[in-house]
């Protein structure tokens, strides 16, 4: 169990391949580690059951017997995010709104990944309808971390990233609007990758106004994550701001001589950090250094504080579009947790002007961001502003002394890559005095995905970070 489970995602496909090891030992395999280690932290739910996932690794033996493969993720065991459809799993979206919600299509990105070969053994947790950067739910209750169990995972792809450090999973999609794919790898130890706004098409109902949340990739490395991306991205007439198809594997570069690194730290003091996170995260700043990348401190010049209230009020908007008829149903709307009730009612409350005057701001920033862009290449930032908290907590209320006044304020550090739609590797800085992880954000210019996967892939081969795995394992 251990020597498969221990492959990267990309060598356990050419361990298939080769007929080194069989789809069936595989899935056995990791059946076992999650049977283990998944009534510790809760990561993978809806789990289906084994007798069909055994004959689907079965079959897809039998398939490579004769010569024919689906892709590079034929045989292996796949588990979705719990807000993405799959066709026949359970999706219920973190909600007990949807507790028996089984929905008949796959997103799109599901689709590619279930035409790729991979066998989905079921969901991975999430926050209730993603609202919050720490995963638990009133269905299944509260993902833990593996490297301390009394901690948060993260979110909202808190159950990907808490099934990737324990090794239940191999790679694994999820998805980010403030955060939720940068989060969990900052907290777990693993890899997020954001891509650009339209790189992965998806079959959202807000497709012309909700311009903020993506589908993406996580994986133990850069490699993995890029392999995932390179199925999950490409055009998709069903969702009209897609991107046109582009190579997104990695080339090797050996010289990053000349690249200029931007350290965004906290905004010149505007955002506060848990004791030892900031400076956890500035020391890994010298992996670029020994790449031969130069890296200096870059002053932002942009009304922070007003890039908020614009974040704040697309939230707001976002979230009242697409919860109203659930808020307007009573019993549904009783069954809320508290911070999305308040997203919907200051979304109800706000008028078009509101909207219009929020979108303004983030052209502005995006037009500051180019600026910064101008004499950088790529810009860094931490990917949490706290290390894993209390699992028992529903969010941070204070951060180094200061009181956050909304439930998402602390993960604030994520928003600026957001609205301006950057392509964001999150990627490990190492280890607090407590033992907890803390991660960066390799934030590159617009639609630079490849080009932030290729640098992160140099950093990751300067640090053993990612080879590090918790007790649990």
């Amino acid at each position: 169990m251990d020597e498969i489970t221990s492959l990267s995602a990309t060598a356990l496909s050419r361990a298939i391949h080769s007929r080194h090891v069989s789809c069936r030992a595989v899935m056995e395999a990791y059946l076992a580690r999650i049977a283990a280690l998944n009534p510790k932290v809760n990561a993978i739910v809806s789990l289906r059951d084994t007798a069909p996932l055994l004959s689907e690794a079965d079959a897809a033996d039998r398939a490579l017997s004769e010569g024919h493969t689906c892709g590079w993720l034929h045989g292996i065991p796949f588990a979705v995010k719990d807000l993405s459809e799959a066709k026949g799993l359970r999706c219920t979206y973190g909600s007990r709104s949807y507790n028996d919600y089984v929905p008949d299509f796959d997103d799109i990105h599901v689709e590619r990944i279930r035409a790729a070969g991979a066998i989905f053994i079921g969901k991975t947790n999430a926050p209730e309808i993603g609202l919050g950067s720490h995963t638990y739910n009133g269905v299944f209750g509260a993902t833990r971390n593996p490297y301390d169990l009394s901690r948060s995972a993260g979110g909202s792809s808190g159950g990907a990233g808490a099934a990737l450090a324990a090794r239940m999973v191999a790679v694994a999609d999820g998805s980010d609007m403030m955060g939720s794919l940068r989060n969990p790898a900052a907290f777990n130890n693993v890899v997020g990758f954001r891509p650009s706004f339209g790189r992965v098409p998806s079959l959202g109902s807000e497709l012309y106004l909700g311009q903020h949340a993506v589908n993406g990739p996580m994986g133990r490395c850069v490699a993995d994550v890029a392999a995932l991306l390179s199925i999950q991205a490409g055009y998709d007439a069903r969702d009209p701001l897609s991107l046109p198809d582009e190579a997104l594997l990695l080339e090797a570069r050996k010289d990053w001589s000349g690249v200029r690194i931007g350290w965004l730290g906290d905004y010149g003091g505007h955002l506060p950090f848990e004791p030892g996170v900031l400076e956890l995260c500035r020391d890994a700043l010298t992996v670029f250094s020994s790449l031969g990348a130069s890296v200096s401190d870059v002053p932002v010049r942009f009304d922070m504080e007003r890039l908020w209230w614009g974040w704040r009020t697309y939230r707001h908007f976002l979230v009242a579009g697409g919860q109203a008829a659930d808020y307007a149903d009573g019993d549904k709307r009783a069954q809320m947790k508290p911070e999305m009730r308040w997203e919907v009612e200051n979304g109800q409350a706000m008028s078009a002007t509101d909207v219009l005057a929020a979108s303004a701001i983030r052209s502005e920033w995006y037009r500051h961001v180019l600026d910064l862009f101008k004499t950088n290449d790529f810009l860094v930032l931490p990917s949490a502003q706290v290390f894993p908290f209390d699992v028992d907590l529903d969010w941070p209320k204070e951060i180094a002394g200061r009181s956050m006044d909304t439930y998402h304020r602390w993960m604030e550090v994520v928003i600026g890559p957001t609205m301006a739609g950057l392509p964001v590797a999150a990627m490990p800085a190492g280890f607090g005095t407590a033992g907890l992880p803390a991660g960066i954000q390799i934030i590159g210019r617009p639609r630079a995905d490849a080009a932030v996967l290729q640098l992160a892939a140099a950093y990751e081969a300067r640090t053993d970070w990612l080879q590090r795995m918790p007790a649990l394992v």
